[in-house]
């Protein structure tokens, strides 16, 4: 607990219990900031936080209130400085590593955490250790994120490594962060109904590398065609990872097969051998990258080798699921143009009768791409069920319509109800085939209106085959 007086500008001794800026969860002693969100401002929840025991109010408007209320200029600005003062800057207690980029954040982070034994945040939750918990947002909000570093601190950690979403960077959710490590692994024309322009899209990414700490380190993807781009935002020194030869750490002689990827990565004159249990070249630069992170913070080149050699694949990105089945099934968090292109393109280079994919596309979200994405596909893969993904407010047979809109190919059929999909995809695979089931990955709900219903692809594909036996 904090008196008022120690984390706001103010005279008042009162105890603060807690700090939260959404009303719903208020409870009583918490100090209620009321924020200025981009579709909601909480200044209209403030009655409801001290129905639920607030003891005092920070806001930005001029109004009456029957508790403590202090006014300041810019609420969400404040915000920060509030936390860090309750928590006693507990954000300097740790290094931090931030990865940003439209694919391979998920991915890339999971492989630096394992090979720095350190924690992980992002879209798999928060995972240190043998401790593990979810988390509302990849990048949770600057009230969940300082409750994780309470945690953490407790738990003996020093080190995050933490997804950065462009949403997050563009609400200014980890502003008060300074970072020792930044990283961009590419991008590509991906949440535009948020940002609207690519210019804005790359703009949000590029603010990462301008919250590094000027002993810190950037690293880029030069084989990316906005790395140029990105690396005027740098403020710290710039090492780049690729295939291309002006990358510091290049990438090269790459071998893929469906269970192992081997490459060599050359650096400062020095080469090293890959050996990884994961698909596809693009696991290639993943896992160059978090070998790097770990190289340029000190760690044995060696040593990382044999780590890297250990991991098995990481949940729901390209995970082989074996059920005793005589075909292959992957599953996988693809939901871009350019990750279902990475991986059906990797698939294609192998030795499979036929391949199925399962996937769809979420509602509310660049409807523009979906005939794109649906024609990719069908060109490409011997059969496809069309399903929901999070279709939220929109009608799924719409958004199949989308799917299919550009394209005169019939290799497809429409199933609406996930869960019926995926039986339908397992119960017509034989022997030799590869299923490719893309776009939630191990996600935990579907979002269907404005409601986030309990479902996980993992789940209903164990229930098939547990009903399935023979």
């Amino acid at each position: 607990m904090k008196k008022l007086c120690e984390i706001l500008n103010c005279d008042s001794e009162i105890l603060v219990k807690g700090i939260k800026t959404d009303s719903r969860y208020v409870k009583k002693g918490d100090l209620f900031v009321a924020i200025k969100g981009f579709n909601v401002d909480h200044h209209k929840y403030i009655n409801d936080a001290i129905q639920n025991g607030a003891i005092a109010i920070v806001g930005e408007e001029d109004l009456e209130c029957p508790i403590k209320y202090i006014k300041v200029d810019n609420v969400n600005s404040e915000l920060f400085s509030i936390y860090s003062k309750f928590y006693d800057k507990i954000e300097k207690d740790f290094k931090f590593i931030g990865i940003t980029g439209t694919d391979g954040k998920t991915t890339t982070a999971t492989i630096t955490s394992q090979l720095l034994d350190c924690c992980y945040i992002g879209t798999n939750g928060v995972i240190y250790k043998n401790n593990k918990w979810k988390t509302n947002n990849t990048t949770p909000e600057i009230c969940e994120l300082y409750e994780c570093l309470v945690k953490l601190k407790k738990l003996g950690c020093k080190t995050v490594v933490m997804e950065v979403s462009s949403e997050a960077l563009l609400h200014g959710r980890v502003d008060n962060i300074l970072f020792d490590v930044v990283c961009f692994t590419n991008i590509t024309e991906d949440h535009l109904n948020i940002h609207k322009t690519i210019e804005n899209y790359i703009d949000s990414k590029a603010k990462l590398f301008s919250l590094v700490k000027k002993s810190g380190i950037s690293i880029l993807n030069a084989d990316d065609k906005y790395y140029n781009l990105v690396k005027k935002s740098c403020k710290s020194d710039v090492y780049s990872y690729g295939k291309s030869d002006k990358s510091d750490c290049k990438i090269c002689q790459i071998v893929s097969s469906i269970d192992f990827i081997n490459f060599k990565i050359k650096y400062e004159d020095k080469e090293y051998f890959i050996h990884a249990k994961m698909l596809g070249e693009y696991n290639a630069y993943n896992i160059t990258l978090a070998f790097l992170i770990a190289y340029l913070l000190g760690m044995n080149p060696m040593l990382l080798i044999d780590k890297i050699d250990k991991i098995n694949s990481i949940d729901g990105r390209g995970e082989i699921l074996n059920f005793g089945q005589n075909y292959t099934i992957i599953l996988d968090y693809a939901h871009t143009y350019n990750g279902i292109y990475n991986i059906i393109s990797n698939v294609c280079k192998l030795n499979y009768q036929r391949i199925i994919v399962l996937t769809g596309a979420a509602g509310g979200r660049e409807k523009e791409k979906r005939s794109k994405i649906g024609k990719m596909i069908l060109e490409n893969v011997t059969y496809a069920i069309f399903t929901m993904d999070d279709p939220r407010y929109e009608d799924v047979d719409s958004i199949i319509d989308d799917l299919v809109s550009k394209t005169n190919l019939d290799n497809y059929e429409r199933i609406k109800d996930r869960r019926l999909a995926i039986y339908k995809i397992l119960s017509i695979a034989k022997k030799g085939d590869i299923v490719l089931i893309l776009g939630k990955g191990r996600d935990n709900y579907m979002a269907i209106e404005d409601k986030k219903i309990k479902y996980c692809d993992y789940d209903v594909i164990c229930d098939y085959f547990k009903n399935n036996k023979d």
